[in-house]
């Protein structure tokens, strides 16, 4: 597993449904807001230059919701193996008081960005995000 990676987000008034609080499809675009910022952190240039991802899939569970005005700390992290040109990242959203209330596990798929073709998630790809956590990884426990 990676090093998480952390950013805020504060819900503002076009994140809020009829409901009051914020919208399903916003906690989705902020999962894709996370792991956009955490690849553009930490990626060497040349793979930021070379690939680009795209969902697969999107696994969400809703424990809890914020309002208008409130804000949440997401962090994000690769919890395993690449499978082929695939990856899978984790997201945690939590409230004021560190609770997890939206939680995603997502896969992603690498693709050449010229070719727009999947290609194989080779390790020194995904080395640079299992460095950020301090520790040692086989060429084969690079992010999944």
């Amino acid at each position: 597993m990676s090093e998480p990676f952390r950013r805020s987000f504060t819900a503002g008034p076009q994140h809020i449904d009829v409901m009051g609080h914020v919208n399903n499809a916003v906690w989705v675009q902020w999962v894709q807001d996370m792991a956009t910022a955490h690849w553009d952190a930490v990626a060497r240039p040349e793979d930021a230059r070379d690939f680009v991802w795209l969902v697969v899939r999107h696994e969400i569970d809703y424990r809890g919701n914020i309002g208008e005005g409130e804000g949440v700390t997401g962090e994000t992290w690769i919890p395993g193996e690449p499978k082929g040109a695939t990856s899978a990242r984790r997201v945690d959203f939590r409230n004021a008081d560190g609770k997890v209330i939206v939680s995603a596990l997502t896969t992603w798929a690498m693709l050449d960005r010229l070719t727009q073709r999947p290609v194989r998630v080779r390790p020194e790809v995904i080395a640079p995000f299992w460095k950020a956590r301090g520790g040692q990884a086989s060429a084969s426990a690079v992010g999944r």
